[in-house]
């Protein structure tokens, strides 16, 4: 196949984009064809994409170090065992190495290089990552990273310092826990988390306030964190496929409270003051920890034991899907069903839930 090169306008940034379009070309190497483009430092200066997808390359270029201003690469659909250094010295913006042989040792130590720290797209679904890749927190500036279609079994709970990150895919995975910190992602709109082993949320998934897509389909979820229905930007919810849509439960679990929690509940509801003079830090510190009781009718407060009970909650009128909410006391069950109007949200708040 002969190089085509295509040029565009850009309206960010009006500078012409030129493009190698190496792409389903059938061929196990391509080191000859990028070598007549780079023969020119000029030409290869001007180069800003470069595709070399549904081929049959074993191994990535050597040769796409010549091109010094190169942003776009995509290496999707061959058969790639491993990502050289090369690629670290590249300017990548987007770098795009899906549908790949691509395992946990396929990576460089590190992504990172003097050039190489402005990426802002990666996607390494339909690999064979068994973990998530710890090199990719050191891409600050990433705003959009693919992961699914691997057999990765964890999250990396340092995900967090990923702060200017918008688009989180992690579907079609072994996932089972999703840790608190994803919940640091300010900058979220989009959470692709379907096809895994959940069977929880971390409530902490309600500090994504700009999150408008949370696709949860195909895991195992028994119920949602009742924080969940304070994201008001949440505009699409994907829910089919877990027991909670096909079988409903209804789980209660209640241990007898310590002392030190009988305690602490009596001093708290009944406005017992105290100070330092009159219990040691610690209890002091403890008392704090007081969690108030969900149910508006108790005036009650619970410490380290609770009750956690399924509430059905109303969404778009339509469905009602189970969020999990601690209670003080068992008593208060009943009195949960109807009296709590901050938790039924409307049906401006939820237009898409996607529950068959």
């Amino acid at each position: 196949m002969d190089v085509v090169y295509t040029s565009d306008s850009c309206d960010s940034d009006s500078r012409e984009q030129k493009t190698v379009d190496l792409g389903h070309s059938n061929k196990r190497h391509l080191d000859d064809d990028l070598l007549r483009v780079s023969k020119s430092k000029k030409l290869a200066e001007d180069i800003e994409t470069v595709l070399l997808n549904h081929n049959k390359l074993i191994r990535v270029p050597l040769s796409l170090a010549d091109f010094t201003n190169l942003k776009v690469l995509d290496l999707s659909n061959n058969r790639l065992e491993e990502l050289p250094e090369v690629i670290t010295q590249c300017q990548l913006t987007t770098l795009i190495v899906k549908n790949n042989l691509l395992t946990d040792k396929s990576l460089p130590k590190s992504l990172l290089a003097a050039a190489g720290s402005g990426l802002k797209e990666l996607n390494l679904s339909g690999n064979r990552f068994a973990h998530f890749p710890e090199q990719v927190i050191e891409l600050r500036t990433l705003k959009y990273l693919y992961l699914g279609g691997n057999q990765i079994t964890n999250v990396s709970k340092d995900i967090w310092k990923l702060q200017n990150l918008q688009l989180l895919s992690l579907g079609g995975n072994l996932i089972s826990e999703i840790p608190e910190t994803v919940g640091l992602l300010n900058h979220l709109h989009a959470l692709v988390l379907c096809d895994n082993l959940l069977e929880m949320l971390p409530a902490s998934i309600a500090r994504l306030v700009n999150l408008k897509s949370l696709l949860l389909h195909k895991n195992r979820l028994r119920h949602l964190p009742r924080e969940i229905i304070t994201l008001r930007n949440l505009t699409e919810l994907s829910l089919r496929d877990n027991p909670l849509v096909v079988r409903f439960v209804k789980d209660m679990t209640l241990n007898p409270p310590s002392l030190l929690e009988l305690a602490g509940r009596t001093v708290k509801t009944c406005a017992i003051r105290y100070g330092a003079e009159d219990l040691p830090r610690t209890l002091i510190e403890y008392l704090q920890t007081a969690n108030c009781c969900v149910n508006p009718n108790c005036k009650g407060v619970f410490f380290d034991n609770r009750v956690e009970h399924i509430k059905f909650v109303d969404f778009c009128g339509k469905y009602r899907i189970p969020l999990l909410q601690y209670l003080c006391s068992s008593k208060c069950v009943a009195d949960t069903s109807s009296s709590d109007p901050g938790s039924e949200p409307s049906s401006s708040m939820m237009r898409k839930v996607l529950l068959g």
